[in-house]
């Protein structure tokens, strides 16, 4: 529900402040431009540093008041992504998002990106990782199948069938805020293994909203998917992934994992898109992860996060 300005100012350096001028509510995204260190309003030409979001100059005033600023957000660029760090009640960032490597040495390249709506809580989405069952009989079914719930399962893609061992765990301090997927992927067709199937992935959450996806298989070199969760209002989330890869392997390999990727994670879309979030579910022992995630993953709430009201009873709106 919030509204920002993103710009980089002429040293280099990328801001995020709020999009409106505090002075008469103009859009500072929409028709402003950067002057040095700072972004001007487009209404009036207020210029508002981005380092605090100072204003430093008015052009038509002798003085610029002291308190005239506009508010900045705590953001960093890693990974070839400018992220912001929300929090609720204003808390300035308590962890570091950390660097890839590879992405920043360029020895893995952009190679494609995938961008979906999921009509969901943002919690749902990462429970995924600790909800182990869900593997073997949503994603089990041949990618051929595609995305589309109603074929996964059709007869005449029954040949192929994808084999997942999974295993979720929290990280312990300082990483708390963390927490390890790790998975391996094989396949069998007509009953037997295909090894070139055989994938290693190690699937790292950082944070409420940002996976690290890193893929070693032993012929097709390695890579990393980045998934991004960004809440846009109440029960919408914006899912971004974005692909590096080796820059030595042909780009069809990588855009092949991007799509497999994407349609099982469509697979998962269909189902979050027309769930109910229960925050007592009628669990087995062997879906004791999903609790295990869901302790886990309350750290980032707050007394002050929002919540939605639900109707309790009764049809007023």
């Amino acid at each position: 529900g919030e509204q920002l300005a993103a710009f980089r100012t002429e040293d280099g350096q990328a801001y995020v402040v709020d999009a409106y001028c505090p002075h008469l509510g103009a859009n500072l995204a929409t028709g402003g431009r950067v002057v040095g260190n700072c972004i001007e309003c487009p209404f009036h030409g207020w210029q508002f540093r981005g380092e605090d979001g100072k204003c430093t100059r008015i052009p038509y005033a002798e003085k610029v008041p002291d308190f005239a600023r506009v508010r900045t957000w705590p953001s960093c660029e890693v990974n070839g992504m400018l992220l912001v760090w929300y929090h609720c009640e204003g808390v300035a960032p308590t962890w570091a998002v950390p660097e890839q490597q590879e992405i920043a040495t360029k020895e893995w390249v952009f190679q494609g990106e995938t961008e979906h709506l999921v009509n969901a809580h943002i919690q749902e989405i990462p429970e995924n990782a600790a909800d182990t069952a869900h593997l073997a009989f949503l994603h089990g079914p041949a990618i051929l199948g595609g995305s589309d719930l109603r074929y996964t399962r059709s007869r005449l893609w029954d040949f192929m069938k994808h084999i997942w061992k999974a295993e979720w765990q929290p990280e312990p301090e300082p990483n708390e805020h963390c927490s390890h997927l790790l998975i391996q992927h094989s396949a069998t067709i007509f009953g037997k293994h295909f090894s070139l199937m055989d994938l290693t992935v190690s699937a790292r959450q950082v944070g409420p909203g940002l996976v690290f996806l890193i893929f070693k298989h032993a012929f097709l070199g390695q890579g990393i998917i980045l998934q991004t969760v960004t809440p846009l209002e109440p029960l919408l989330q914006k899912v971004v992934h974005k692909i590096y890869y080796q820059k030595n392997v042909p780009a069809v390999i990588p855009k092949f994992i991007l799509r497999a990727e994407c349609i099982q994670f469509e697979r998962d879309v269909t189902i979050w898109n027309n769930k109910q979030y229960l925050s007592k579910p009628l669990l087995v022992k062997e879906d004791s992860g999903i609790l295990k995630h869901r302790r886990w993953y309350s750290q980032f709430y707050s007394d002050k996060s929002r919540r939605l009201l639900v109707q309790k009873a009764g049809l007023d709106w």
